[in-house]
């Protein structure tokens, strides 16, 4: 995610809760101790919000006018602002995912602020750390940050996505300004979404090949989602309650049949070890999957987190190249093509597990909605597309 973080880190201290309805007196003179000299009026305060929401600008210069607007450049040398970034990597210190936000904190220092970057193998961990405030903002996988925006939570719907293009269209049309209401739930604000690749079903037997074959098999399911255990039972397989870390080693073991994972685990979770000798890939797409960036409201206020959002999209080719180059790893030898009408069966029990999961709460209708307008204008001739939901 090659985004310059830093800059936005920077301006959310500035410009905490930048509204001249909300701004109050102790607020202003938060912000003048950390800008002196600077007049901050409601005028000011106004023409800030203008430009955080202004479509007419690109965000770099966005950037450059809110730092101008501010007097960034007049603060102090030496000041050293602070905030806690949680970085979920199952690599730790060593992963891909904290190396690229490492890089940013060099150039945060640049802007007299110091990230305070801490990797979590352990996503459950980080969580919690995130509610209790140790962390200020927490990269987290989409299902996991369901419990903090339902909306955007929902993104990683069962066969909702597609293919990589479906995904990119649904990530710009929710950067841009007018989806900035559904980013805010309770205390918490979305900050970005980033394509994580494909999820596909990874067995350990290539006769395992559709969901009927699934019956009386062993298959992992996040052991935080009670509902995914009940998917499971009810197409007469065994759900095994378990988490990301341990999942790829119990398959490795051979003691889960099916493992849904993404493409880009294979080689970092060594899952060629559980599909040895006579398993495989089945070659299509449960959904695409997404790591999303959760930040405490009082801490990245709506207007910033905009911006961050903006250049998270800005930002897709660049991620999605890396996603690409990790599954380019998996030999064609693995992948299970399947037939026309088992893909057929796939998309009818997804699309009835979306239906159920929408009326139970556990998605968000809109963003439901949503997904299947962009599937339609892909593919108009779906059944889906003549029923007006």
């Amino acid at each position: 995610m090659h985004i310059r973080l830093s800059v936005f880190f920077v301006l959310s201290l500035l410009c905490a809760t930048l509204s001249a309805t909300t701004l109050t007196n102790a607020q202003k003179e938060q912000l003048r101790g950390l800008l002196p000299g600077v007049t901050l009026n409601d005028n000011t305060l106004e023409k800030l919000e203008d430009i955080f929401y202004t479509r007419e600008m690109p965000v770099r210069s966005r950037l450059k006018a809110i730092s101008q607007m501010v007097g960034l450049d007049q603060m102090p040398a030496g000041s050293a602002l602070k905030r806690t970034i949680c970085i979920w990597d199952i690599g730790g210190r060593n992963g891909p995912v904290f190396n690229v936000a490492m890089e940013q904190r060099a150039l945060a220092i640049e802007y007299g602020i110091n990230l305070d970057m801490v990797p979590y193998t352990n996503e459950t961990v980080m969580v919690e750390e995130l509610k209790a405030g140790l962390c200020d903002a927490a990269l987290m996988s989409g299902m996991r940050a369901r419990q903090f925006n339902l909306y955007s939570g929902s993104v990683d719907a069962i066969g909702a996505v597609p293919s990589d293009q479906h995904m990119q269209t649904l990530l710009q049309v929710l950067a841009h300004p007018k989806q900035a209401g559904h980013m805010v739930q309770g205390d918490y604000v979305v900050m970005g979404i980033y394509p994580a690749g494909a999820a596909h079903i990874f067995v350990n037997d290539r006769s395992i090949s559709s969901l009927a074959k699934a019956a009386g098999h062993r298959v992992a399911v996040l052991d935080y989602d009670q509902t995914q255990a009940q998917m499971v039972a009810a197409i007469g397989a065994t759900p095994i309650a378990t988490d990301i870390v341990s999942a790829p080693n119990k398959f490795n073991n051979g003691q889960i049949d099916i493992l849904p994972a993404p493409l880009v685990a294979y080689e970092l979770l060594e899952l060629y070890k559980g599909m040895s000798p006579d398993g495989g890939i089945v070659d299509y797409p449960l959904t695409q999957l997404s790591m999303q960036l959760i930040g405490r409201l009082d801490k990245f206020p709506n207007e910033v987190a905009q911006l961050i959002r903006e250049a998270s999209f800005e930002a897709y080719p660049t991620v999605i190249k890396r996603v690409e180059q990790e599954t380019k790893r998996v030999p064609e030898r693995w992948m299970i093509h399947i037939p026309e009408k088992d893909k057929q069966e796939y998309e009818v029990m997804m699309q009835d597990a979306r239906d159920a999961l929408r009326e139970q709460g556990y998605y968000s209708g809109d963003m439901l909605t949503l997904q299947r307008k962009i599937r339609c204008k892909f593919n108009p001739a779906r059944s889906e597309c003549s029923i007006s939901q």
